[in-house]
């Protein structure tokens, strides 16, 4: 592990020492290309000997959705699992009090979701230090990421944990590059753009691809995208989740310092001792999250309004809404849907009709 740590040292000295400019860009194309092959060493060490994911981070995924608690150690991230949660997760104003992964559910507008109050990261975790690389892979995992920064620290610690989880393939806030990138059999490296390049050119492309001993490719961008963004794609292990920036302690603080906070974008200010404005939270996990509510009807009866089956906002056609219940179902089924997402009340639809939020939906079998 220290040669990987020493080589991962090694080349983020040269970045800092190297200027950025046209003449550079193709050498620190290069060097970001190595340093995210050795991340992926961190990643993922070879199976010989070494403990596993580490004994309490092998949380099974239950509910709806999963939303993970990521901060420095003492920022109040349990006190907030337990107001919002009612499990008990161990409170003390030292630093390093949970050291295992500590789930709980909330029952928010129909939907179950889980919440996992994870360790407290240190600086490093990127690269292996403290319990780091088990927090960061079980937040992998999660739909959405909160995380937790205490008002009275600097908001260094944003910019901090940003970098940690960045060095992990966690993208937050962020859409998948608009880019093409194709591997071919022969040919070279073909590179098209539909827009003006200040990032990239032919030469870094090739550098780049490379280092990934890939000779043959297609590459066709629709913006004006970076080398961290080709090498996103190209190593393809990427995770574009949303975050929310929740300001704990704001009880500390003054007013003047609180509006500052709360002009920033994705920020939610809380305090989870005094419980201040952990209705505002739940709201923000909801719209972050971005589900969708389908009520069942069964027939002749009223819609199920209190056990709504939860779809995620990219997946609810009402294909997806039969195989939530059970496979079988879209062999012999006639939709009618009330809601939105129809014209008429109701309208009969079929597999491939995407349903909208609130919508009822009543499943009839075909008579055979």
């Amino acid at each position: 592990m220290a040669t990987v740590m020493q080589k991962i040292k090694d080349i983020e000295d040269e970045m800092a020492r190297t200027q950025k400019n046209k003449a550079t860009a193709h050498h620190l194309g290069l060097l970001k290309a190595k340093l995210a092959k050795l991340r992926r060493e961190l990643l993922t060490p070879s199976s010989k000997g070494g403990g596993g994911a580490g004994e309490g981070f092998d949380v099974t995924k239950s509910g709806d959705a999963r939303v993970g608690l990521v901060g420095f150690p003492s920022v109040g991230k349990s006190t907030l699992l337990n107001k919002l949660t009612g499990t008990f997760s161990e409170v003390a104003s030292y630093e390093f009090t949970t050291l295992t992964c500590i789930p709980g559910v909330i029952m928010y507008r129909g939907a179950k979701i889980q919440l996992l109050d994870l360790p407290g990261i240190i600086e490093g975790a990127k690269d292996g230090k403290g319990r780091g690389r088990q927090v960061i892979s079980t937040a992998r995992t999660c739909n959405c990421i909160l995380i937790v920064l205490d008002a009275i620290k600097p908001i260094t610690h944003k910019r901090l944990i940003e970098k940690e989880l960045e060095g992990f393939g966690i993208r937050l806030n962020k859409e998948p590059p608009n880019l093409t990138f194709r591997k071919k059999d022969k040919g070279g490296i073909n590179f098209t753009s539909t827009v003006t390049n200040t990032h990239l050119d032919l030469d870094t492309v090739k550098a780049i691809c490379s280092e990934y001993r890939i000779h043959n490719a297609d590459i066709t961008l629709r913006y004006d995208a970076t080398a961290d963004d080709l090498i996103d794609v190209i190593e393809g292990s990427r995770i574009y989740m949303p975050c929310i920036y929740v300001v704990n302690k704001i009880d500390q603080i003054t007013l003047e310092e609180l509006e500052i906070l709360d002009k920033l974008p994705h920020y939610c200010p809380i305090s989870a001792h005094l419980e201040w404005n952990l209705d505002g939270l739940l709201d923000k996990i909801w719209e972050y999250l971005d589900l969708t509510r389908i009520y069942t009807k069964p027939k002749g009866m009223n819609p199920d309004y209190e056990d709504p089956v939860i779809l995620s906002s990219k997946r609810r056609t009402v294909e997806d809404f039969c195989t939530r219940i059970h496979k079988d179902m879209l062999k012999q089924f006639n939709a009618l849907v009330w809601g939105s997402s129809v014209k008429h009340k109701p309208q009969r639809v079929g597999k491939d009709h995407e349903l909208e939020d609130e919508d009822v939906v009543q499943i009839i079998k075909k008579s055979s």
